[in-house]
């Protein structure tokens, strides 16, 4: 590559590049893939446009993924600006714009799909950018990028930006291995220093001991910093054990009295003091969309306004013209009156719960610096280009889909990455609120970490088995999953865990002599120990575990109207329904005298359940409404009260433990007694060392464990999957996919395989278009809520049956994937079937949606992943799926869908 080529491109930037940039186009130049690992807003993507800028003169063609379509919607404008319209694409899934251009930005599942599918659009490419390639990390979809950086062709060229990892050299040396060479390019720098600052009592704290000096510059103070961090604020540190000290009694017996109490900053009193701080514009990180929006309503009542008079007027043309697309009725629905109230005020939310269109106008709005706060879930920070003078996170903690957690050091510092504005800010600032559940010396912890490091996420898949097999034969399909960065890490962890157990294993030897005895064998008595241990804790498990089943079958035995009187709760209930769990316990819905609506299991249960009476349910309605609920409440409350009194349920009975285990036991302690080791003066010492010893040979065990479950992890869940396609008749005997094994290398779900099912057995051939748009919802949707399910009436008979037989479908493969080892698939949800299938026949949003408690952003996404499926319907190779998938496309292609 000639150095013109890079002067024309820096010249074009009309700033000078940093020297991580620089290095990395001199790798790039040099032929070489690179990894660039640096903080949020430091530049990395110029490296990949330098990418892009070679395949334009070189008459190439470049890739551009990014993780999410919001992110590619954003660069494919940039490099519009850039390139011009003709030449830069777009592909996401559901837009297709100039999909021949040199520079093609997409999602890096479009890719994925076009590696597996051969297609000719690969033959120039030359270069290939997969920013924000440390989401491979993601739970749900981080696997896609592992697929594309083995799988990609060697000539191909990778451009790897990634935010700071603490292993990023661990994380480049894969790159390197796979993809036969990888320059890793780390940088640490912050262009725009960050300070971190703690919130309290009206105040604004340094995080860390202050180290600031009159005259120094920006950079210098940093360093200070930096120096200091670590160090909690003494300060700060002095407020909380003044306020522990409320209320607390001396050993004198005497109160001792403390007037500090440490009090949780209203939103508007935070806002107010950034704005007199010329702190704005802000961004605010709360880990709830509901939350989002409490804290948008809370700031406009309080009056807070942070705009001028001609900025709210070009806040309203910019929003009319944005939404000008969208019916009125659909935007009264979605609650837009309050929206542009928040906006004019200069306040806005920003989550995965507003509709496409409301998201872009918010972000447009931050961009020109018409809005000075936003309120914002964690999805922000993912590359979005709206960084901020200052980000503030009010809680540590965030639900993770099963419990809340503390934030990772590694969020933290995505969060925090948006603050700063290079070119405007000599400082970004980052807050953190006080919170009454986590003390200051823990966020100091963790503001002050710095070791993120980035873990894959990659797994098999039944799709992925079968477009592997595709291309490759099984020895070869073994190698490249062992090429994976997930057994690269877990090779990794076997070398540090086999050094680990030899250091064990030194130390039990070490122990040994200890435990001799010289009244008799040692190790005679306490293996006779452990088996009396053992048998006496298997007894009580067999005691607890009939406890366990009786209440389990009490509960399998309810109906629907039965009337029940449950330990430990003063009212009757009555039973809605009854779920099961992925495991198969059975979980029982119930309301209450109160009204409020809950499941039970035998976790909350001592004992139980006693049917006391029957009552009718309401006719109409779900449990999930107020007045359903309401309703069974009177009538429980007028059922005769003498009829339930005193009939509650005892504790479960233990169970009496068989006479030969009893026999057993008794024996056990006989051999311990009488042996000689029982009475030696020293025994007492010799059980300290052998409890040592034995902890030392649990750890030995697990370690051993560990190890034989890494070595060749993905390889055995990979074949483990291989049985269970076999055995559908999805690959023959070679291992390579058949006719309907073709079919499903088309399908790319987490329900794959139900979906392929259902294209094999042909139950979809007789549906309208929109039932197969419903169809497409019900294996698609996942409730956010945990909420159980509303009993749902299907609005066809096609429906009714079909429903019906796909979770049939849905049961037997739950069923062969326990056989096979395989974790099984999730529960599926019927909440979606019946508004999608009324968009599709036109209905306005709020008809649509009826009784279901979705926002407008969730509608959205659930119709438009039903339409990228509906997508590849039409190419699984059924005629006449072909037309009715596209048919269905068409019909939820409207309104809020296509704005």
């Amino acid at each position: 590559m000639s150095l013109s080529l890079v002067q024309d491109f820096t010249a074009g930037l009309g700033f000078a590049l940093d020297a991580f940039q620089q290095r990395a186009i001199d790798s790039l130049s040099a032929g070489r893939s690179v990894l660039v690992a640096a903080p949020t807003g430091a530049g990395k993507t110029v490296v990949g446009e330098f990418a892009c800028h070679d395949a334009t003169v070189r008459e190439g063609r470049a890739f551009y993924t990014t993780p999410i379509k919001a992110l590619s919607n954003q660069k494919f404008r940039d490099l519009v600006d850039r390139y011009g319209a003709d030449n830069v694409g777009l592909l996401t899934g559901d837009r297709s714009i100039n999909p021949s251009a040199t520079v093609v930005v997409m999602t890096t599942e479009v890719l994925r799909n076009m590696i597996y599918e051969s297609s000719s659009a690969l033959n120039t490419l030359r270069h290939v950018i997969l920013d924000e390639v440390h989401y491979l990390a993601d739970r749900e979809r981080g696997a896609v990028w592992e697929e594309v950086i083995i799988q990609l062709d060697q000539r191909v060229q990778l451009t790897a930006l990634s935010a700071t990892v603490s292993n990023a050299e661990s994380f480049g040396q894969w790159l390197d291995q796979v993809r036969h060479g990888c320059d890793v390019i780390i940088e640490e720098r912050r262009p725009v220093p960050l300070r971190h600052h703690y919130f309290v009592n009206g105040r604004i704290y340094p995080t860390f001991r202050a180290g600031n000096k009159k005259g120094a510059s920006a950079q210098h103070r940093e360093r200070a910093a930096q120096a200091l961090a670590g160090v909690p604020n003494p300060d700060v540190m002095m407020l909380e054990r003044q306020a522990r000290q409320r209320n607390r009694v001396s050993n004198r017996g005497r109160r001792l009295a403390s007037s500090v109490r440490l009090r949780w900053p209203s939103r508007p009193e935070v806002i107010a003091e950034l704005a007199h701080r010329k702190w704005l514009p802000v961004i605010v990180f709360v880990f709830s969309r509901a939350g989002c929006d409490a804290a948008v309503d809370e700031l406009v009542r309080s009056g807070v306004r942070l705009t001028t008079t001609a900025e709210q007027q070009e806040i309203d043309v910019i929003v009319d013209t944005m939404l000008s697309e969208i019916p009125a009725v659909d935007l009264a629905v979605l609650g837009m009156d309050g929206l542009r109230a928040a906006l004019r005020r200069g306040i806005a939310a920003h989550h995965a719960g507003m509709i496409p269109a409301f998201k872009e106008t918010v972000e447009v709005l931050f961009q020109r610096g018409l809005l000075k706060v936003v309120v914002a879930t964690e999805t922000l920070a993912l590359g979005i280009n709206m960084p901020a003078r200052t980000v503030v996170i009010e809680r540590l903690e965030k639900y993770n889909g099963e419990s809340h957690v503390m934030l990772t050091a590694g969020q933290y510092t995505q969060l925090t990455g948006r603050a700063g504005r290079r070119g405007i800010d000599d400082i970004g600032h980052a807050v953190v609120l006080h919170q009454r559940d986590v003390d200051f010396k823990s966020v100091a912890g963790l503001v002050g970490t710095r070791s993120y490091p980035l873990r894959s996420s990659f797994l098999p898949s039944y799709n992925m088995a079968v477009n592997l097999l595709r291309h490759h034969d099984l020895e070869r399909a073994h190698e490249l999953l062992a090429a994976s960065f997930a057994q690269f890490e877990a090779d990794a962890g076997v070398s540090r865990k086999v050094e680990r157990l030899r250091e064990l294993e030194r130390g039990i030897g070490g122990y040994a002599p200890n435990v001799d005895c010289d009244h008799g064998d040692w190790q005679d008595y306490w293996s006779a120990r452990r088996q009396l241990n053992a048998a006496e804790k298997d007894q009580a498990r067999q005691r607890k575990r009939a406890a366990d089943d009786e209440i389990r079958s009490a509960i399998a035995r309810l109906q629907p109207g039965d009337v029940v009187r449950v330990p430990d709760r003063p009212d009757v209930v009555a039973v809605i329904g009854i779920q099961y769990t992925k495991g198969g316990v059975p979980l029982a819905q119930i309301v209450g005298t109160n009204a409020a609506l809950q499941r039970i299991g035998p976790r909350e249960l001592a004992a139980a359940p006693h049917v006391v009476d029957r009552i009718r349910l309401p006719k109409s309605g779900n449990p999930r409404q107020r007045d359903f609920r309401k309703v069974i409440a009177a009538t429980l409350r007028s059922i005769d009260s003498q009829q339930t009194h005193g009939v509650a349920s005892s504790l479960v009975e233990d169970r009496s433990t068989p006479d030969d285990d009893r026999a057993t036991i008794a024996a056990l302690r006989d051999q311990v007694t009488s042996h000689p080791c029982h009475g030696c003066s020293k025994r007492a010492e010799h059980e300290r060392w052998q409890y040592r010893i034995d902890e030392l040979e649990r750890d030995v065990r697990q370690l051993r464990d560990d190890v034989a479950r890494a070595t060749g992890s993905l390889v055995r869940r990979f074949d483990r999957i291989l049985r269970v396609l076999t055995d559908m008749g999805y690959l023959d005997d070679v291992p390579q996919p058949t006719e309907d094994g073709m079919r499903l290398a088309r399908i790319y779900s987490e329900v794959d395989l139900l979906i392929a099912e259902l294209v094999k057995d042909e139950t979809l051939l007789d549906a309208t278009a929109a039932e197969l748009a419903a169809v497409a919802a019900y294996v698609l949707y996942e409730p956010r809520s945990d909420e159980p399910a509303p009993r749902v009436s299907m609005p066809t008979t096609l429906l009714d049956r079909a429903t019906g037989h796909i979770n049939q479908l849905a049961d037997g493969l739950r069923h062969r994937e326990r056989q096979a080892g395989l974790p099984p698939m999730r529960e599926l949800d019927l909440s979606f079937v019946v508004p999608i299938y009324r968009w599709a026949h036109g209905a306005d949003l709020d008809v649509a949606l009826g009784d279901l408690d979705i926002t407008g952003g969730d509608f959205v996404r659930n119709v438009k992943q039903a339409i990228d499926l509906l997508g590849q319907l039409r190419h699984v190779g059924v005629p006449a799926l072909t037309t009715t998938a596209e048919t269905a496309m068409d019909l939820l292609r409207r309104g809020i869908v296509d704005a």
